[in-house]
C-alpha cells in the first residue's frame, strides 16, 4: 500500500512502515500524514493475525523531522479544541501500534528531533545508526512548545522526574551513543543497511515473549525511576522548582512552566490520563501568540539564516586558512580565539610583540578552565594555541586571505592600518573593518580596492557572543560578502547582512534602547524603576546598566564623530534627550562607565554593584508621574520602530535578519521573536496605533511614516 506520506508492506510477517512524504526533503507530522498514518494502523489491526511483528522506518536521509510548524503558524486560539483533537487522534494510532501485542523496532537511520523523536518512541526496541553526526531529542521548549507527541510522559516515565528533566525541560539533545547509555536506545550499527535485517533479527529472537512487545510503563511490576512526587526526596526539589523556573523565564515564556506541569500531574496519574493532560498543554500552546514568535524566529528565521538566504548566490563556497588580525585588544584577541578554536591559521597583530602576545594569552584564559574540569584534552589546547601568531611586524600577514582590523573607533588609526596591512593580503583577498558605528563605505575610502572591503562586526565578548553583522559597503562587491557569510559560518556564527548606514543595524537599534531609558531617567523616573521593569519585559539588562559595560564616554565619542560628520556636510545633528543626558554624565559629572571606576552604578570592590546614589538628588522627579506599561513599550516599542525605519531605508533587506539580529545581537527578548515579529505579534494596526499614541506623549522616536508603515506590510511573513 503505497500513501502519499509512506508506504505500508507486509512481507514474510513483517510489516513495515516506512516514512517518505511526498515532495519533502524530510518527514513531517503534516495533515496529509496524519491521514496515513491512521490509514496504515488500521491495516495493521486488520493484518494482526499475520503480523509477527511491525518495523518503523524512513526513506528520507534523517528518521522523522516533527511536527508541521508551517501548520502552527497559522492557527489561532479558537483553534485549541481542533488541535487537541488532531494530537489525541496521532496519540491513538500510536498507542494502538504499541498495544497490539507485536514487537514494535524503530529503525532510525538519521536525526530524530521533536515528533520524530516521539515517534521513535513508540517502538519496544530502538536501533540506531552510531553516526555522532545523528542527533535525538525533544528542542519543542525551545520553540515555544512541548513534546506532547508522547515526549514529556515517556521519557518521564522512562528516566524519572529529575532524570528526565535536561531532556524534555531543557531541551537536551543526544546522540546515538549517549542514548544507548541511557537506555532509550537498545542497539546501534554501523551502517543504515543493517537497520532493517538486526530489526528482523530482533523481531525473529523474541517471538513467544510477550514482555518484549510491551512498554515499561505498561508492565505490571513498572515503577518510575526515582519515584512519583509523592516520594519526599522529589517533593522537595518539586517545591521550590516552578519559583525557580518563574525566576528564569519572568513568566514571559509559558512553555516551560507547561512542560513541567505535565511532567508532574502525568507522573501522578495512569498513563493514558498523563498522555491526555499533555495533550491538553500542547494544544494550548500550540496556539498561542508566543509560540507563533518563537517558531517564526528559532526555527524559521534561524534555517534561513543558516541555509545562506542573505548569501549572494553563484558565488564559490570559500573556506578561509590564514586570517590576520590588526589590533590585539578585547575584540581582536577574542576574533583570535574564535578563529583558532575552528583550526584557522591567526595572525595577531599589534604595535608592540608584547601586546600581541597578551592577546594570544586571552586563548589561554579562556581554554584553560576547560583544561582543568577534562572538557579539553591539553594537547588540543597546545594545538589551539598554536594556530596564533602574535607579532609586530606587518610582514608577517603576509598570504592572509583576510584581514581584519580591530583597532579603536578612530576613523584615522582604521585609515592607517588599512594602507599598511591591505598590501599583505594574498591574490584575490579581501579585507574587514570590525567597526561598530563607522560607515562602510567612508573607512574603504582608504582602501586600495574598496569592492574588497566589507564591514564584519562581532559582539563582545566574540567567545559568547553568536551574531556577527556583515555590512556591505557602497562597492563592496557580492564574491566579498559572501566571503564574509562563509568566514562567519565557519566560526560557528550567525552572520546577517546589512547595507551601509551610521550604526549599521544592530548599533543604531541598540542605541535607540539605552538612549530611551536614559531619556527616561531625565525625565524624572526612579532609575531603579527603568532597569527593573526592562528586566521584567525579557531584555536581558536595564539599558543603564548596558551603558556602563559599553562605556559611557564611547557613546560620547560617537555622538562627537557624529556631530564633526554632520558639520563636514554642512548640516547639524540634533541631539536626542538620552544623548545629552549621557553627554551630562560624562563631561560634567565625569561618570565614563565601569571600566572608567563607575556610571549609573557604583562598582564597590568585593561586592554587588548598585545605583549611584547621586542619580536620585540629579535626576529623580519625585513628582513625576510613571507607568509600568509605558516603560515596558517605549523600550520595545522604540527598537521596533527603528528596525522597521532600517527596513524602509533598506539598511535591512530581509525580516529574518532583522530578528536574529535583534535577539542575538542586542538582546531583543525572545518571546516576541525579534523586533520585526514583536510587530506581526502585535498586529500590525494595534502596533500603529500604540506607536500613534506613544509619539503623541513621547515624541518622533516612536513617529511611522507611511514608508516604514509600507516597508512593515511588504515584508509580513505568510505561512
Amino acid at each position: 500500500m503505497k500513501l502519499e506520506t509512506l508506504r505500508y508492506d507486509l512481507a514474510d510477517g513483517i510489516a513495515t512502515i516506512t516514512f517518505d512524504e511526498e515532495g519533502s526533503p524530510v518527514n513531517t507530522m503534516c495533515v496529509q500524514w496524519q491521514a496515513d498514518l491512521q490509514t496504515a494502523t488500521d491495516q495493521v489491526v486488520k493484518d494482526k493475525e499475520a503480523v509477527r511483528g511491525i518495523v518503523l522506518a524512513s526513506a528520507k536521509k534523517t528518521f522523522f523531522a516533527g511536527a508541521d510548524l508551517k501548520g502552527v503558524m497559522r492557527m489561532t486560539q479558537a483553534d485549541a479544541p481542533k488541535v487537541f483533537a488532531e494530537i489525541e487522534r496521532i496519540k491513538k494510532n500510536f498507542r494502538t501500534l504499541e498495544t497490539l501485542g507485536k514487537p514494535v523496532v524503530s529503525c532510525l537511520n538519521g536525526s530524530a528531533l521533536g515528533g520524530g523523536w516521539e515517534l521513535a518512541l513508540v517502538g519496544h526496541h530502538r536501533i540506531a545508526v552510531n553516526d555522532p553526526k545523528v542527533q535525538f531529542g525533544l528542542p519543542e521548549v525551545t520553540i515555544g512548545l512541548l513534546p506532547g507527541g508522547g515526549g514529556v510522559t515517556k521519557m518521564t516515565r522512562l528516566l524519572g522526574l529529575m532524570g528526565a528533566q535536561p531532556y524534555v525541560l531543557e531541551s537536551k539533545l543526544f546522540g546515538p551513543a549517549e542514548a544507548q547509555q541511557m537506555g532509550v536506545v537498545h542497539e546501534l550499527v554501523a551502517s543504515a543497511d543493517e537497520l532493517i535485517p538486526c530489526a528482523k533479527a530482533w523481531i525473529e529472537s523474541v517471538q513467544g515473549n510477550a514482555e518484549a512487545a510491551t512498554q515499561p510503563w505498561d508492565r505490571k511490576d513498572y515503577k518510575m525511576p526515582g519515584g512519583t512526587p509523592s516520594n519526599p526526596k522529589i517533593a522537595g526539589g518539586l517545591v521550590v522548582a516552578p519559583a525557580m523556573l518563574k525566576q528564569k523565564t519572568r513568566g514571559l515564556y509559558p512553555a516551560p512552566h507547561a512542560t513541567l506541569a505535565a511532567m508532574v500531574e502525568g507522573a501522578q496519574v495512569d498513563f493514558d490520563t498523563a498522555m491526555r493532560i499533555e495533550s491538553r498543554y500542547l494544544a494550548s500552546l500550540m496556539t498561542s501568540p508566543v509560540a507563533k514568535n518563537m517558531i517564526n524566529t528559532f526555527f524559521f528565521n534561524l534555517n534561513a539564516i543558516k541555509s545562506g538566504q542573505s548569501r549572494p548566490r553563484d558565488v564559490p563556497k570559500y573556506k578561509p586558512q590564514k586570517v590576520g588580525i590588526l589590533g590585539a585588544g578585547m575584540m581582536g584577541a577574542g576574533i583570535a580565539y574564535a578563529q583558532a578554536s575552528r583550526g584557522i591559521a591567526t595572525v595577531l597583530k599589534d604595535v608592540l610583540l608584547e601586546k600581541a602576545e597578551q592577546g594570544k594569552a586571552y586563548s589561554q584564559k579562556i581554554t584553560q578552565p576547560r583544561v582543568d574540569k577534562g572538557r579539553l584534552n591539553p594537547h588540543d589546547q597546545t594545538a589551539l594555541l598554536g594556530r596564533i601568531t602574535p607579532t609586530a611586524n606587518a610582514a608577517d600577514l603576509k598570504g592572509c586571505e583576510l584581514i581584519i582590523e580591530a583597532v579603536f573607533e578612530n576613523r584615522d588609526l582604521k585609515a592607517q592600518v588599512t594602507k599598511e596591512a591591505e598590501g599583505m593580503l594574498a591574490e584575490g583577498g579581501f579585507f574587514a573593518s570590525n567597526t561598530s558605528t563607522l560607515p562602510i563605505s567612508g573607512l574603504a575610502q582608504a582602501s586600495a580596492k574598496p569592492e574588497k572591503f566589507v564591514g564584519i562586526h562581532f559582539f563582545s565578548p566574540v567567545d559568547k557572543m553568536k551574531l556577527v553583522e556583515i555590512i556591505r559597503g557602497q562597492q563592496t562587491d557580492d564574491e566579498t560578502v559572501a566571503r564574509a557569510f562563509d568566514y562567519v559560518l565557519a566560526l560557528g556564527k550567525l552572520p546577517i547582512v546589512v547595507n551601509d548606514a551610521r550604526g549599521f543595524y544592530t548599533s543604531r537599534t541598540f542605541g535607540t534602547y539605552v538612549m530611551e531609558g536614559a531619556a527616561m531617567l531625565g525625565e524624572g523616573i526612579p532609575a531603579a524603576v527603568i532597569e527593573n521593569v526592562a528586566v521584567q519585559a525579557g531584555l536581558p539588562v536595564g539599558p543603564l546598566a548596558v551603558l556602563d559595560e559599553t562605556a559611557l564616554s564611547l557613546s560620547v565619542h560617537v555622538l562627537d564623530q557624529t556631530r564633526a560628520d554632520f558639520k563636514a556636510d554642512g548640516k547639524t545633528y540634533e541631539a536626542t534627550p538620552g544623548e545629552l543626558l549621557v553627554e551630562r554624565m560624562v563631561k560634567e559629572l565625569k561618570r565614563n562607565g565601569r571600566a572608567a571606576g563607575g556610571g549609573f552604578y557604583d562598582y564597590p570592590k568585593g561586592e554587588k554593584k548598585h545605583l549611584w546614589a547621586e542619580l536620585k538628588a540629579l535626576f529623580e522627579k519625585p513628582g513625576v508621574a510613571w507607568d509600568v506599561k509605558d516603560i515596558q513599550d517605549r523600550l520595545l516599542y522604540r527598537q521596533s520602530v527603528e528596525t522597521a525605519r532600517c527596513l524602509a531605508e533598506g539598511v535591512l533587506t530581509t525580516v529574518h535578519d532583522a530578528n536574529i539580529g535583534s535577539i542575538f545581537g542586542i538582546g531583543f527578548p525572545g518571546w516576541t521573536g525579534g523586533a520585526m515579529q514583536f510587530i506581526y505579534g502585535q498586529g500590525i494596526d494595534p502596533f500603529e496605533q500604540r506607536c500613534a499614541e506613544l509619539a503623541a506623549k513621547y515624541g518622533d522616536g516612536f513617529r511611522l511614516t507611511d514608508a516604514v508603515k509600507a516597508a512593515i506590510r511588504t515584508h509580513e511573513p505568510r505561512y
